[in-house]
């Protein structure tokens, strides 16, 4: 089992545990390979839910520049509504986790679908 595949079987442990979402494997994927190297990285592999300046760069990065969003307050509504699920007081908030609970909050799965 590759690493990248050992990680997917950790970020659909985390959504069922924390989340209790079972997990679309293919979709989990797809949005963990789009998230490229970041995964590998402690640093960047997770997202800080309560650091405004992380948090804005999720919106930036992928709500508007990957998911073609329009910028409003709907979009911290939204990202406010994932931490919330995924539990603030949870340290490790993995990114390709966020990014999978957020495409499905805001029902943009066809973007990984190109």
């Amino acid at each position: 089992m590759s690493k990248r595949d050992e990680l997917i079987v950790k970020y659909a442990a985390d959504l069922k545990e924390k989340c209790g979402v079972t997990a679309d494997m293919d979709f989990l994927t797809k949005v963990t390979i789009g998230c490229g190297p970041s995964i590998y990285n402690a640093d960047s592999s997770t997202v800080a839910g309560s650091d405004e300046k992380e948090l804005a760069t999720v919106k930036n990065n992928f709500l508007i520049k990957k998911l073609g969003l329009t910028d409003g307050p709907e979009l911290d509504k939204g990202i406010q509504a994932v931490i919330e699920q995924y539990g603030k007081s949870n340290k490790n908030k993995y990114r390709a986790v966020v990014y999978y609970l957020l495409a499905k909050h805001f029902k943009k799965e066809a973007v990984y679908n190109k």
